[in-house]
């Protein structure tokens, strides 16, 4: 029987109530402003989906059809609307299913929240069914995790985990309750948590590192901008554009930077990385100043570090001290949230506008399209090509889709022509590279920004390692879109077998079921495109669909990615074929 007495603190609730540990976990959810968790059930988490029950009001659970898909639904969710995500499992197998997501968000500074039931606490380290160390298998690839085994220890745990997820850098944590800790009663409230003993997660503006950021970019002849997530994560979309307009900087983007500035934008000229465009890449190397702003100096953005930028001054905006100098050693580093770095760089800038260092990139940018972009995307060659595809989707949806891409060749195309007029748009896996990413963070994506138009992008191999989730779009009536750009191999190994181990396609070719009909049978509408006069209609119908809708594109098998970097070479290495 509850008891309840008044609560004179400043809560979010406004009552002290005796309640169990299931319930108090959906208390805190809803507390946290959660309306959507991904997950699937199991016995170590019953008590908690029998509570779930009863509050489906207040709160939606979206089955999935794996863990996996649950937690990247949670990402889609969290990348597209900048809030947590949450996803939910059981012990053992359903927690190490959620690995893979884990991992992925971890890499990609993706806010999650993840909880995971687990054996009744006496039982732990008995080797009891289903009991897995999910604690310690989890913990190189959380931003924070822990086990709860009473619950009392509930609330705090909770509020500590979305705290710690959003605050900063953004990441993933983990929150593994026991079974008896779930059925186990508390004096129920809650109080949000603001902050955490030693954890700054936001270091504050130096002025002074912000004033010789300035005096770099001031006196730069030849200054150039790379951009990450960073900028997206800080909401820093309009004080990046205010300063590459007032400074009259040629800037770049990494993968998961795009869209932060419209892609029509003048001074954005493109994606710099392995698949990246030729200028960015190649004068990258040219540069007297280079700004990178909310990126970490991946690999596949700096190819050979010997090589890297280093004739240019480098400036490094970051929010994370561990970043700074960790691959790319910095001339000044600007600590702090980017947003308001480049608030107070603003006005200290001088009006610029490098016309002469802007042709460079035009003279580099009219090659590469002589060479590659125009074969990719108005080919005159029979096969279809995965980039007029791309183009397709652009007329119709006049670059205001969220595009979901998975892992391969076809990310890289549709990162490389998607247009995109508004930020958040695209949403991809970067770091971790996960194959069956996409269709389950498409279904988070719609389901968090339902009157945006959201086109997952896939290819045949990744597809079928999250196709199940199909199901859960059937469930919940989620009206994606979905292509699937076939060529019957795993293009991206292939393309290296191709170029670098003499056409020795080994466990690469892929023969594939019929996707179409696969579709149908989860009451899907589906059309298979292999020609391209069917191209166009194909497209608009899809785009036309209220409902969700598969579309699979049969592309040429064996075309290349082009630029690229081969790995470990110089950026300036950049090849065109």
């Amino acid at each position: 029987m509850k008891t309840q007495t008044a609560n004179k603190t400043q809560n979010v609730t406004e009552k002290t109530e005796r309640i169990t540990g299931s319930e108090a976990i959906i208390r805190c959810l809803i507390a946290e402003g959660v309306d959507i968790l991904y997950g699937y059930p199991g016995g170590a988490i019953m008590p908690v989906y029998d509570e779930l029950y009863k509050f489906k009001d207040q709160i939606s659970h979206i089955l999935t059809r794996h863990e996996q898909g649950a937690a990247h639904a949670a990402q889609g969710y969290a990348r597209i609307s900048g809030r947590v995500g949450v996803a939910m499992a059981t012990s053992g197998p359903g927690a190490t299913n959620l690995v893979t997501g884990i991992a992925d968000a971890q890499i990609d500074s993706t806010p999650l929240v993840c909880i995971t039931g687990q054996v009744a606490s006496h039982l732990l380290g008995s080797d009891a069914f289903q009991e897995t160390d999910i604690v310690g298998i989890s913990t190189p690839v959380t931003k924070w995790n822990c086990q709860v085994t009473e619950a009392s220890q509930i609330p705090e745990a909770l509020a500590k985990a979305f705290y710690l997820a959003k605050s900063g850098r953004p990441g993933p944590v983990l929150v593994d309750i026991t079974k008896d800790a779930q059925f186990g009663e508390l004096d129920f409230k809650y109080e949000k948590c603001k902050g955490v003993r030693s954890y700054i997660p936001v270091p504050p503006t130096d002025l002074e590192t912000v004033a010789k950021a300035a005096e770099l970019i001031n006196n730069a002849k030849k200054p150039l901008i790379v951009w990450g997530q960073g900028i997206i994560l800080s909401q820093a979309e309009e004080q990046l554009k205010a300063v590459i307009e007032k400074a009259g900087i040629p800037s770049a983007w990494t993968i998961l930077g795009a869209s932060a500035i419209p892609t029509s934008h003048p001074l954005n000229i493109g994606m710099v990385g392995m698949h990246g465009n030729y200028a960015p890449n190649v004068l990258t190397n040219e540069c007297d100043v280079l700004i990178a702003i909310g990126m970490r100096f991946d690999d596949r953005v700096t190819g050979n570090l010997n090589t890297y930028a280093k004739q240019a001054k480098v400036i490094h905006f970051e929010i994370d001290p561990a970043e700074v100098d960790k691959n790319v050693k910095t001339d000044v580093a600007v600590l702090g949230d980017a947003k308001s770095s480049l608030t107070a760089l603003l006005p200290l800038l001088n009006n610029n506008t490098h016309n002469e260092w802007h042709q460079k990139f035009k003279d580099l940018y009219a090659i590469e399209f002589e060479k590659i972009i125009k074969d990719d995307i108005t080919p005159t060659k029979e096969g279809l090509t995965m980039g007029e595809v791309l183009r397709q989707i652009n007329i119709n949806t006049k670059g205001n889709a969220a595009i979901v891409s998975d892992v391969g060749q076809h990310q890289m195309i549709a990162c490389r022509y998607s247009e995109f007029n508004i930020t958040k748009s695209n949403i991809t896996s970067g770091g971790l590279g996960t194959m069956g990413f996409a269709l389950p963070a498409a279904i988070g994506a719609k389901m968090a920004a339902p009157d945006r138009e959201v086109v997952a992008i896939i290819g045949d191999g990744g597809y079928q390692m999250t196709i199940q989730e199909l199901g859960t779009i059937f469930q919940n009536k989620v009206p994606v879109k979905i292509v699937v750009l076939n060529n019957e191999f795993l293009g991206m190994v292939r393309q290296w077998q191709q170029l670098f181990f003499d056409k020795r396609y080994a466990s690469t070719e892929m023969t594939n079921p019929d996707f179409v009909t696969i579709a149908k049978g989860y009451y899907i509408e589906g059309k298979r495109v292999t020609k391209r006069d069917e191209l166009a209609t194909a497209v608009k119908e899809m785009i036309a669909s209220k409902d969700a809708y598969f579309l699979e594109v049969c592309v040429e098998k064996e075309d290349n990615v082009f630029p690229m970097i081969p790995s470990g070479a110089s950026v300036s290495d950049i090849r065109l074929s």
